[in-house]
């Protein structure tokens, strides 16, 4: 009787062991998928192991959240450049900037409320518009004589990388 009882706790342990294992391997494997797909695959995997989950839903809310704060921030970064410099080369380019922002932040909001009905293509194709907007109005700008030594294109390349994990894990959905 002994041995029987040691051999089923000795087992439940092994098949409770396993589940662990392979739900670690699995959770991997998400973040590994997605990330292999994006261009920037060390700052994808930074991203997504900060989240917090592996679930694809929670992993789009995550990312739309830290672009939207990402988008939100440089807004407002473009707005005080604008104020700030005197040159007027660079004071358009910020206004422009600060434009794009704020249509971009307004395309996240609408990509948030995509995910939540469940509309996937819709948030790839909010996002792809987002990307665009800021690419051409503002990055492509940015990069332009006179030099800017603002963070501002920084930060839109980062959210540039961001997007691609949106429009990656919402393929994904």
């Amino acid at each position: 009787m002994a041995n029987n009882s040691c051999f089923i706790t000795f087992s439940l342990i092994g098949v409770l062991l396993f589940t662990i294992i392979s739900n670690v391997a699995s959770s991997n494997d998400v973040v590994s998928t997605i990330c292999s797909e994006i261009s920037n695959p060390q700052f994808c995997l930074s991203v997504l192991k900060s989240a917090g989950t592996t679930d694809l839903k929670g992993l789009a809310v995550y990312t739309l959240n830290l672009a939207h704060s990402n988008a939100g921030k440089s807004l407002i970064l473009a707005n005080s450049l604008a104020k700030a410099t005197t040159n007027p080369q660079l004071k358009q380019r910020y206004s422009f900037c600060a434009e794009s922002y704020d249509e971009v932040v307004g395309d996240i909001e609408n990509a948030q409320n995509d995910l939540a009905l469940g509309d996937f293509i819709g948030v790839i194709i909010v996002t792809t518009g987002a990307m665009t907007t800021l690419g051409d109005h503002c990055q492509n700008k940015l990069l332009q004589p006179p030099k800017d030594t603002s963070l501002l294109l920084k930060n839109s390349n980062t959210l540039d990388d961001i997007f691609s994990i949106i429009m990656v894990i919402s393929d994904h959905l």
